[in-house]
């Protein structure tokens, strides 16, 4: 069997999904929730690193989120605007089995909340897109983007150090926290089309030593499971990942070349092509 076919599809982690976010205590992040899923089905690291056709996200974690959104739909989950999942009680019924026939997880319940922007769009389409456009963009247009980003998300002092031949920029950067207190950031920002492995993780982090505690690595591509476990090793810097997807949304959120014009059950955005150009 080839390994692609065997990534869950979405209608295959319904369960799944309420049964973690059960065991996580009823509520978790989305990385908390896939993390967790994945481990209780038993998936490798092939399967789960496995790219979405458009590069900019993993088949698994597409499939996941198109079977929140079905969970959501149906009023078996909540997202809250900071992003966590909590089930419901409708949700604990479907997973006791406890509900009155079948339930058509295609069906919307009618209620007035909010669906998190994430999952108004399972294969987030326009992200694909968007992803196009920053690949597209010179070296020097891509550094003045990263720059651009790392100061509206509240660094400041950013300075470039570096740029490498991957067409990438290092630099640094400064976070401060209630005006209290503040962390110097070490940066990487990666033009990239394909997986970061660990390896790169552990190139970037021997470059923090003596340095910082703290860093950031963005790419416009996506990271592998081994380069997520490295991030996260205990005792050790700590790293911060941004993949091409969570880039998107950063310039969504901050309307840099991205903006919503129509804000429905599923967003409608469009590009300013122009200010990609003028970078």
């Amino acid at each position: 069997m080839n390994v692609k076919d065997q990534v869950p599809k979405a209608k295959d982690l319904l369960k799944p999904t309420l049964r973690a976010l059960d065991a996580l205590g009823g509520s978790a992040s989305v990385k908390e929730l896939n993390k967790r899923i994945a481990s209780d089905m038993g998936l490798s690291n092939d399967i789960l690193d496995i790219p979405y056709k458009g590069g900019g996200q993993t088949e698994f974690y597409v499939q996941a989120t198109a079977a929140r959104t079905r969970l959501n739909k149906v009023g078996a989950i909540r997202n809250s605007a900071h992003g966590v999942w909590v089930i419901s009680g409708k949700g604990r019924a479907i997973l006791n089995e406890k509900t009155h026939g079948r339930v058509d997880y295609d069906k919307e319940e009618n209620r007035g909340d909010h669906v998190s922007s994430e999952d108004t769009s399972p294969d987030d389409e326009w992200k694909d897109k968007l992803l196009n456009i920053v690949r597209s963009i010179p070296p020097d247009a891509f550094e003045r983007l990263c720059k651009r980003v790392l100061r509206e998300a509240g660094l400041t002092d950013v300075d470039v150090t570096q740029k490498t031949r991957d067409h990438g920029i290092d630099g640094f950067g400064v976070l401060r926290v209630n005006n209290l207190l503040s962390f110097r950031v070490l940066f990487q920002c990666k033009k990239y089309s394909g997986q970061v492995g660990a390896s790169a993780i552990r190139d970037f982090r021997g470059a923090m030593y003596g340095r910082t505690d703290r860093g950031l690595f963005i790419t416009t591509g996506t990271f592998s499971s081994d380069a997520a476990q490295e991030a996260d090793r205990d005792g050790l810097q700590t790293i911060d990942l941004v993949n091409g997807h969570g880039l998107c949304d950063l310039l969504k959120e901050h309307e840099l070349g991205v903006r919503v014009v129509e804000k429905r059950v599923v967003e409608r955005v469009e590009f300013d092509h122009d200010y990609f150009k003028e970078l």
